[in-house]
């Protein structure tokens, strides 16, 4: 019974030290749009739209306002196509949008992606990232996705700044 116990003890230890030690990382990525931030938040905001324009976020459905829950495809450069369920953050039309996404129960593997946009000289510059957290970091390189956020920023910036110029 005691060898139980102690057996029993050290697993949750275990367990919650490796919680508590797990680890974070965060790719950032950012691109600057010659276009008001309305305007590039009027192609950002329009997910029914993406799979004409963006290479990696190929679908997303579900409503954008905070609470809500998406389901989003993504297709990383020389992987298999993912389906995941994240939770909107925050939506501030032409400023932020932010979800989480979350594998099994959190610290196993959340990311929270997020979209800035900021005026600055005469367009807007787009800051495109996603914080990593959780104990599968220790299983899983997200770098790697550094590229596809980069070919989706790229994409965005070529959709955005073809729109005509109104008014």
């Amino acid at each position: 019974m005691n060898i139980l116990l102690a057996t029993a003890t050290a697993t949750a230890l275990a367990l919650a030290g490796a919680f508590a030690l797990a680890p974070t990382r965060e790719i950032v990525t950012e691109v600057q749009i010659d276009a008001a931030p309305s305007k590039v938040w009027s192609v950002l905001a329009d997910p029914q739209r993406y799979a004409e324009w963006n290479p990696f976020l190929v679908d997303m459905e579900g409503e954008l306002a905070e609470g809500a829950t998406l389901t989003n495809t993504m297709r990383p450069q020389g992987g298999s196509e993912m389906t995941f369920r994240p939770t909107v953050l925050k939506v501030e039309r032409d400023r932020e949008l932010r979800w989480l996404g979350r594998l099994l129960l959190p610290r196993i593997f959340d990311g929270e992606h997020y979209f800035l946009l900021e005026e600055r000289d005469g367009g807007t510059r787009l800051v495109h990232g996603e914080r990593f957290g959780g104990i599968g970091l220790w299983l899983l390189d997200v770098e790697r996705f550094r590229a596809d956020f980069e070919r989706m920023n790229a994409a965005l910036k070529a959709r955005v700044e073809a729109l005509p110029v109104s008014g």
